[in-house]
């Protein structure tokens, strides 16, 4: 049997499809999903995605999820230390694993197994090194739909923003770009796709630059 585990929830596609994988692969046994919300915008962390769109995400994955509030700024003690208390909390039941749809970023890996170390939990990546641009590929073929959500204008052209992420639009990123936004270029919300009981109904809002992104509001 699979462990049980909980998933890291960004609202985007990579932890989308990193669900999908760990099922497929028998990796783990997802009994939930862990997000943090900015709590000044009542937003999704980093993607800007509305919590109203969050709440649809989670009733169509049908699992239970921990929702950890952040202030805006947040300094890092405060990330770490709300993050700590929701990992303990996940640990007391149980749950021994996280998956994450993190790819390549060899950092970024060492940090969370760092942080799940203290109460005994271990990473899964079901994503790790795969070819980010035959992974796009692969993503798309099994249905993921979304939309980017957030653009890094220094990485990436601001018109970007609110667009699917589909063909069309892996043909048109700089080559210099990751396929899947691993460089941090931009981050995406998900709005179908096999992991979900039914397909969530987006449009896209207004766009709007903040804090030095640029985001799409999806409604």
């Amino acid at each position: 049997m699979p462990p049980k585990a909980f998933l890291s929830w960004s609202s985007g596609k990579d932890c989308a499809y990193a669900l999908v994988e760990a099922r497929r692969k028998g990796l783990a046994d997802v009994v939930g999903i862990l997000t943090t919300v900015n709590e000044v915008y009542d937003r999704v962390a980093m993607h800007g995605v509305r919590s109203s769109v969050l709440d649809r995400q989670i009733a169509a994955l049908g699992l239970p999820c921990i929702k950890i509030p952040l202030p805006s700024p947040c300094p890092n003690d405060v990330y770490e230390s709300r993050m700590a208390e929701a990992v303990a909390r996940i640990a007391s039941q149980g749950v021994r694993h996280m998956v994450f749809g993190d790819l390549f970023l060899e950092d970024i890996r060492a940090y969370r197994e760092e942080k799940l170390a203290p109460v005994g939990m271990e990473a899964i990546f079901p994503l790790w090194q795969r070819d980010t641009a035959a992974l796009a590929q692969e993503m798309l073929s099994n249905g993921i739909i979304a939309h980017l959500a957030c653009v890094d204008p220094r990485k990436l052209d601001k018109r970007f923003a609110g667009r699917a992420f589909d063909h069309s639009l892996l043909a048109d990123l700089p080559p210099d770009v990751d396929p899947c936004g691993e460089n941090g270029e931009f981050h995406t919300v998900v709005s179908g796709g096999p992991m979900f009981r039914s397909p969530i109904p987006l449009t896209v809002g207004e766009v709007v630059e903040r804090d030095g992104f640029v985001f799409a509001d999806m409604v």
